[in-house]
């Protein structure tokens, strides 16, 4: 019998599982419900606040029985803020949680059974990690100043007094920019009239150096009143505020910036950077490494964690001194640089310019002379490169090692057919997106890999994030099985890996009975790193408003994609 359930009916259900952004989920007679704030192992009673044909939402009312995994929140406000959906988990579980997520997507995604997923290698003190944090500015609707986080789904401001995951050196950073904004009348931005000043407050750390950057984003080409800015800055006293277990200085501000967006956007940051005081940078270390971060540098946010997440890298690598490495997203260096101390030789492939310069000044800062670094798309750079040195000698030369570390929407199928075609022994996939990892491995291994060893690192406490190392290796000509599949289990394949827009469509109006846009389908097929292309994605203009998929219609997606075995 079919079951119907209303908005604002109330239940009990017990949490049987966890969806992959954290929600608690319950069913009750197989109408599966998502509550926020619940974990695994609670009975309780919740309110249903929207109701589709197979699922629906519920808010919590009342917890009945704990779950033994429940803790209390740390921070006072994790359920208003939702940055850290996992803080009412123990930590334990939560890395047991992830090891179960990363387990799902590689054999439901990437369709690989035998594959062992290690433990996943936790902190040990799991919180005041991030070397980064990024504070919106804004403002009630009395005109009082907002600083603080963004409510989920909204751009509503939480304010943050402390927060739990963030360096100690925020707090009266924040609060030294919020008096200078008071005692100078200089307003926020307001994203509505597109007026206003400071958009946003970007503080960066180093947890081994302790150097300090402050970096204020502005809706103008120059700040009034900057010199009292710096002043108050430079007047703050962290000497009592704790430091890392990496630090061998102590907190000190070392670079005070400006970075320009005076567009009618909501991406954060502008390309032009200023500096107040200061270098244009800071310096931190990952192991003996030394490197310069900027306002726009991709450097990772957990100093602690990201030495196991590299260590692991190098591990996977088995480097002995004579191998050529390839790094094919490399960033600012910062694997490259660390592989090299073990390699014979690194190339470091981006295709942002900026990014080449800053990696080849942190060979120089390290006296690192045998890494080199290319400007451009890695399918172009690594072929060509390959042919020219073929041609050279006279014979067929191939990569050792190639180290891949990919923004969320995982490795391009050129990308993948580029490496296959250099024949590395070793590929080395690290990733902060398991679902597109799973996707590129099973690519990896229709073209003679198989995947050897897989370790995550939690670098994302007490959030549904995950870094994840992949070791793939070449599989010998004899160890390579090969299965027949007839022309109608092929068909079905196929129609599972792959739907088209109207197929899911079609799906999710049968299931639910909701009208989906393909604008929708793309948002949501980006947001788990599985879109093929940017049409839909981009407004025609800046000013351009683009309507953004409704919470409802993107769980309604995101089970249809399951359903034709797209994302886990």
């Amino acid at each position: 019998m079919e079951i119907i359930m209303e908005k604002n009916q109330e239940c009990i259900i017990k949490i049987e599982d966890m969806s992959l952004e954290g929600e608690g989920v319950g069913r009750l007679d197989g109408y599966a419900l998502f509550v926020k704030d619940t974990v695994i192992g609670d009975e309780v009673r919740v309110k249903i606040i929207k109701a589709n044909k197979t699922y629906g939402y519920a808010r919590l009312m009342e917890v009945i029985t704990p779950s033994p995994y429940r803790v209390t929140a740390r921070c006072p406000i994790a359920r208003q803020c939702g940055g850290c959906n996992l803080q009412e988990l123990s930590y334990d579980e939560q890395l047991n949680f992830k090891r179960t997520v990363i387990e799902k997507n590689i054999r439901r995604i990437g369709g690989l059974t035998d594959v062992s997923v290690q433990p996943v290698i936790g902190m040990d003190e799991p919180f005041f990690y991030r070397n980064k944090a990024q504070f919106p500015v804004g403002e009630d609707k009395d005109g009082n100043i907002r600083i603080g986080f963004y409510a989920g789904r909204t751009h509503s401001i939480i304010e943050t007094p402390t927060c739990f995951i963030g360096a100690p050196i925020n707090e009266p950073i924040v609060g030294a920019v919020r008096e200078f904004m008071a005692e100078n009348n200089i307003r926020p931005y307001n994203e509505a009239a597109h007026s206003g000043v400071i958009r946003h407050i970007l503080i960066r750390c180093g947890y081994t150096t302790g150097e300090i950057m402050v970096c204020l984003v502005i809706n103008k080409n120059k700040l009034a009143c900057a010199a009292g800015l710096v002043d108050k800055l430079l007047a703050l006293d962290f000497s009592q505020l704790k430091g890392s277990e990496l630090m061998k200085g102590s907190w000190h501000i070392s670079s005070i910036m400006l970075n320009i967006n005076t567009k009618n956007t909501n991406v954060i940051l502008g390309n032009e950077c200023k500096t107040l005081w200061g270098n244009p940078y800071i310096e931190d270390y990952i192991g003996e490494v030394k490197y310069h971060i900027s306002p726009l540098s991709f450097y990772q946010v957990n100093p602690v964690q990201t030495r196991k997440l590299y260590q692991t890298a190098l591990d996977f690598a088995g480097l002995t001194g004579n191998e050529v490495v390839w790094d094919l997203y490399c960033g600012i260096g910062t694997i490259s640089l660390f592989l090299a101390r073990q390699a014979k030789k690194v190339y470091g492939v981006e295709i942002v310019p900026q990014a080449i310069e800053d990696a080849k000044q942190n060979a120089i800062l390290n006296n690192i002379d045998n890494a080199e670094f290319f400007v451009g798309k890695a399918e172009e750079v690594l072929p060509d490169f390959y042919a020219k040195e073929s041609a050279r000698i006279g014979r067929k030369l191939t990569a050792d090692v190639i180290v891949v570390d990919p923004p969320r929407k995982g490795v391009e199928p050129a990308v993948i057919d580029a490496i296959a075609q250099a024949a590395p022994k070793r590929v080395v996939y690290v990733s902060c997106n398991v679902a597109t990892q799973a996707r590129d491995a099973a690519l990896f291994v229709e073209k003679g890999y198989r995947v050897q060893k897989v370790q995550s690192v939690d670098m994302f406490c007490w959030t549904s994030g995950v870094e994840t190392v992949m070791s793939l290796v070449q599989q010998n000509p004899d160890d390579i099985v090969k299965v027949g599949i007839d022309a109608d289990e092929l068909a079905v394949t196929k129609a599972e890996s792959k739907a088209t827009y109207g197929e899911i469509q079609a799906r999710v109006k049968e299931q639910t009975g909701l009208n989906v846009t393909p604008l929708y389908i793309a948002q949501v097929k980006r947001k788990h790193g599985i879109i093929e292309r940017e049409c839909y994605n981009k407004a025609k203009s800046e000013s351009a408003k683009m309507l953004i998929c409704p919470t409802d219609k993107e769980k309604a997606i995101e089970d249809a994609l399951r359903f034709f075995g797209m994302i886990a």
